[in-house]
């Protein structure tokens, strides 16, 4: 891949929510895209409806990562890697944590994007005007009672991507972090709290929570600007969420 090609990008979590929505994002705007996720029959309906490239793959494997790099190399490589794939489980006081619960977010969060990321690195760097951007989130910046473990991975992935941004500015690689607020998606809180009741629960009487479609809006945007224009942090809240303890609710 040359710097005069298309733009071509991974984007992982691309099964689901923001990652799907941003992969559509990307291929209206003409980019080659790989659709990451362990989701096979997903991938392979959103690669039929928008030309994308489906590799399944499990982020934290690494004979995973290492066919979904082979992958690349042999359609011609990437200049943007799009880090999409996290989430959160659980809702138990740090009291009650779950190990269990603790490990799969750190697995998600920070290790897979650790992989993901640094088998790509070579290849950005080759490019000499490569773009890492990172999902994290406002747990990264405010913790909130039963959120301890997922304020912790997301928190270790926003000191990652930091560390990230300081190590490679040598080699022109432009490094990006988005941290959305509350969004309203298919499966994130219904992943996270196990029950449809609880998880409708978190955006009642919230008139317009944020959407995918929103936040890959801005994934688009930034990794689409001039290279030379960093977004280094993009916070991104719906005007009801003034902070994560201020948001408003109809009939509250």
């Amino acid at each position: 891949m040359t710097e005069n090609s298309t733009h071509a990008a991974v984007v992982t979590g691309a099964s689901t929510g923001i990652g799907e929505a941003t992969v559509r994002q990307l291929r209206a705007r003409g980019w080659t895209v790989y659709a990451v996720a362990r989701r096979a029959e997903r991938l392979e309906a959103l690669a039929a409806e928008t030309g994308a490239v489906a590799v399944p793959t499990d982020i934290t494997a690494d004979d995973d990562v290492a066919r979904l790099l082979g992958t690349v190399e042999a359609g011609g490589g990437i200049d943007t890697l799009i880090n999409i794939s996290g989430g959160a489980r659980g809702a138990d006081t740090l009291a009650e944590a779950k190990t269990g619960d603790w490990e799969w977010m750190y697995q998600v969060n920070v290790i897979g994007t650790m992989k993901v990321t640094r088998a790509f690195l070579p290849m950005l760097r080759a490019i000499g005007a490569g773009t890492v951007l990172n999902l994290t989130s406002v747990a990264a910046l405010v913790s909130y009672e039963g959120g301890a473990g997922y304020n912790a991975a997301k928190a270790a992935q926003r000191a990652m991507t930091q560390a990230l941004r300081l190590e490679e500015v040598g080699n022109n690689l432009r490094v990006v972090e988005v941290l959305p607020g509350m969004v309203r998606t298919e499966e994130f809180s219904l992943r996270r709290l196990g029950d449809a009741g609880k998880a409708d629960a978190v955006y009642a009487g919230v008139a317009k929570p944020l959407t995918a479609d929103d936040v890959a809006d801005v994934v688009a945007y930034a990794v689409t600007a001039p290279h030379h224009v960093n977004l280094d942090e993009i916070v991104i809240r719906p005007v009801a969420q003034a902070a994560a303890h201020k948001v408003v609710r109809e009939g509250a």
